[in-house]
């Protein structure tokens, strides 16, 4: 899961890197960058850890296959019209507006010295995990242990992040996965 957010972090990384590059120059005390970096990882390893769960939970249940974590028809379905009704809504797009621009994420949460960098790396975390957790269930719909999968999620994660005018394909992405849905809804019944 890391592995999947940590490209499309990379706008905001690069900022505040320059950021801190910039304040040190002056001689102004900041925080490495490495700190941003681990509140931030630090934010999606506690996603993880529940994705986990919940992936062991539905294991447990028989909901999805034991060897690669994948969704039945009813639940897979059910799961891409989630993630595409998310797309949807008011909280997707709060989130990835500060997922999206960087210096205004930087400017409106600036937090000072090694602790404020940790605290700003969590809080960007949470806007990604916040923007981005719905397409994340659909793990269970790939199969959670698919490198494809996760490359086809990592490179929606990209677009909607740096391709301009993102709000239009985080609706074509969502109106694509309703209809995706519904179609393995139909089709397994």
């Amino acid at each position: 899961m890391v592995a999947m957010m940590l490209p499309s972090a990379s706008p905001m990384i690069l900022t505040y890197t320059r950021v801190h590059q910039q304040r040190m120059a002056h001689g102004r005390a900041i925080a490495p960058t490495w700190c941003f970096i681990a509140g931030y990882l630090a934010t999606w390893m506690g996603f993880g850890l529940l994705a986990a769960a919940t992936q062991w939970g539905l294991q447990q249940s028989t909901l999805i296959s034991s060897t690669m974590g994948k969704a039945g028809p009813s639940l897979g379905g059910g799961l891409l019209i989630l993630a595409g009704s998310f797309q949807f809504s008011q909280l997707k797009r709060a989130c990835l507006s500060k997922c999206r621009s960087p210096l205004s994420f930087l400017m409106t949460e600036w937090r000072d010295g090694t602790a404020g960098a940790l605290t700003m790396g969590i809080r960007h975390g949470a806007y990604c995990i916040g923007c981005c957790w719905a397409l994340m269930l659909l793990m269970f719909v790939g199969g959670v242990m698919s490198l494809a999968w996760m490359a086809a999620l990592a490179l929606l994660f990209l677009m909607e992040k740096l391709v301009p005018h993102a709000h239009h394909v985080s609706r074509l992405i969502g109106g694509l996965l309703i209809a995706a849905g519904l179609g393995i809804l139909i089709l397994s019944s």
